[in-house]
This record gives C-alpha cells, sequence and structure tokens, in this order.
C-alpha cells in the first residue's frame, strides 16, 4: 500500500491545545475568580469544541456548569467572543429570532477563542456571575496565559 505524505493536497495540519495550557487555563481562572469574589465554572474545549478540562468552584451555580461548556463551544465553534454574538445579530430579525435556538451556542459575554499565531486551537467559556464578570474573569486567565493583551484578543488585532 502506498504511504500519502503528510504535505500532500488535501492534507492538513491541526495545531491543539495540550494538557499543559488547558490546566494553566483553569489555574489562572480560578485565581481570578476567587480574586474576583464569584465562583465559577470554568471550561476549556479544543478547536473541535470537545471538552478537555472543566472545573466548578466550589459555591459555583449548577446552572453555570452547562452555560460555561456551552460558552467554550461558541467560542471555539465560531473563533469570536460570545458577547460579539449580540451585536452580530441585534439588527438581523431572522438571525435574532433564530440563531438562538440552534443548541449550544450563547450569545452573551463568557466565552473566548483560544488563538496562538492566529491559530484557533480552542475556547474558554466562563460562568457564575453576571456576564461582564465572567468576561473579566476569563480575560484575566488569558492575559495571564499570554492570550490577551492590551483589551483585545489576538483576533482583534489582526
Amino acid at each position: 500500500m502506498a504511504t500519502i505524505p503528510l504535505t500532500a493536497p488535501g492534507i492538513t495540519t491541526h495545531h491543539g491545545i495540550n494538557a499543559d495550557l488547558v490546566s494553566k487555563l483553569i489555574t489562572e481562572a480560578t485565581g481570578a475568580a476567587r480574586a474576583h469574589g464569584t465562583p465559577m465554572a470554568i471550561a476549556v474545549t479544543d478547536s473541535s469544541g470537545v471538552l478537555q478540562g472543566f472545573l466548578r468552584m466550589d459555591g459555583a451555580p449548577l446552572l453555570a456548569v452547562q452555560l460555561a461548556q456551552d460558552k467554550a463551544y461558541t467560542a471555539a465553534a465560531f473563533g469570536i467572543p460570545t458577547d460579539q454574538w449580540h451585536e452580530f445579530i441585534k439588527g438581523d430579525p431572522p438571525l435574532a429570532a433564530g440563531i438562538p435556538t440552534v443548541p449550544r451556542l450563547t450569545v452573551f459575554g463568557g466565552g473566548y477563542p483560544l488563538r496562538i499565531d492566529g491559530q484557533l486551537l480552542g475556547g474558554i467559556g466562563l460562568s457564575g456571575g453576571h456576564y461582564t464578570d465572567d468576561m473579566a474573569v476569563a480575560q484575566a486567565a488569558l492575559t495571564a496565559c499570554g492570550l490577551w493583551s492590551d483589551g483585545r484578543s489576538e483576533q482583534e488585532e489582526q
């Protein structure tokens, strides 16, 4: 049987998030949530939206468990922060009525794509407070891991 080289047309190279970065993101988010005074659920997915790491802090609401996972999934699935969805759909009645009914799609803050050198590696989602709290804690974790600077995601900087 002939082997097809990995550089052949039609073959793509996939870069993924590793366990060390997943662990660091969860650790940093946990510390930021404690400093913020809000127990949260923290989810990290790969670029396919598959859960790679999760933590529900003591005292985080039960509903936050699924919301954090859905925020990470949404961010990975579309490559944009979840808070940008509202702005995107608010002036389009058919989209605004239909897209929020898509399972797992979240249209409020707390989910961010994970990008390194422009490559989408996954998503992070936080839930437990008001969505602005979730955003602040996620941004603190991303900053601590070198994935956020000057208040803008790497995607927004490009």
